[in-house]
């Protein structure tokens, strides 16, 4: 177990907020900023050569060792070889540029083991996987599928919420035939179910190709190795499956709304006409009324 367990590199991600101002943060940590070897600008990557935390700062030393942490626009921070005790400084330095921060941090836990002397680019194992080289591309390549996968997690969470209130209204409704939701709520879980698929899609960036990938195909085989050891297809196919299950919920509520609507319309119609043909009634009394005297 403890031959297993050496050498491995620890990757840790966590999903912070829903964004990150990436430009601040680069301008503020400019002097450890890896140059990009793509055209994505939805991240940017951190080398710091072995990083002492001392007195709150952080001090170069000896450049044999590093960390690393890639950063992604969307909210997920990315760690390499950074121990547990050292995760809150590194985090520290993303929230100061992040909006939306989240109540509970969601973390995930990986490893790395380099084997210079391996027959092939790459092999899985549990929980690590197993490279000849670990290289800043490899890098970026396994930060995008972690960064990807915790955020996956947390707007499954998200859309499990609404998935369980329409079961509960569909519950009440079972019971009482009715329900009470207002048009304004709603409208609300209709925006909160478009905008986490959307944000899923276009910000986290789920079905983009990399063009690191796209270059290399050592890298293109640990892009699809990852993605499929964290099941992110499948996962994004079962919440595209929730989210169709809240469209429906949406929709039929909105009908709902919509008759009760149109029944509230009638009865005002019916009321006004009531109300027309009782004056039309005391116009024809009075005058009858007047005609006699």
């Amino acid at each position: 177990m403890e031959n297993e367990e050496a050498g491995k590199i620890p990757v840790k991600a966590f999903f912070l907020c829903t964004s990150v101002d990436l430009k601040s943060l680069q301008a503020e940590n400019s002097r450890y900023v890896i140059p990009p070897t793509s055209r994505s600008s939805n991240s940017i990557a951190l080398r710091f050569c072995d990083s002492i935390l001392q007195n709150g700062g952080m001090v170069e030393g000896n450049a044999s060792c590093h960390r690393y942490m890639v950063v992604f626009q969307y909210g997920s921070a990315v760690l390499f070889n950074v121990e547990d005790h050292e995760v809150d400084f590194y985090l520290q330095a993303v929230r100061r540029h992040c909006s939306g921060l989240l109540p509970e941090m969601r973390k995930d836990d990986y490893a790395i083991k380099e084997k210079p002397f391996l027959a092939k680019d790459m092999q899985g194992g549990p929980d690590y996987i197993v490279l000849k080289n670990l290289d800043t591309d490899s890098i970026r390549i396994i930060s995008s599928v972690l960064g990807q996968s915790i955020a996956l997690d947390y707007f499954v969470s998200q859309v499990d919420g609404m998935v369980e209130e329409f079961a509960e209204i569909n519950r009440g409704m079972e019971k009482t035939g009715t329900f009470t939701m207002n048009r304004k709520k709603l409208f609300q879980l209709v925006g909160k179910a478009n905008s986490n698929l959307a944000d899923v899609i276009l910000k986290v960036g789920l079905f983009e190709r990399s063009e690191i990938a796209w270059r290399d195909a050592k890298y293109a085989q640990i892009l699809d190795y990852l993605r499929e050891e964290y099941e992110v297809t499948q996962r994004f196919g079962n919440l595209d499956f929730k989210l169709k299950f809240v469209e429906h919920n949406i929709h039929f509520l909105q009908e709902v709304l919509q008759n009760r609507k149109s029944d509230l319309l009638e009865w005002c119609i019916i009321v006004l006409l009531g109300i027309e043909n009782v004056i039309s009634v005391c116009e024809i009394v009075r005058d009858s009324i007047g005609t006699s005297i």
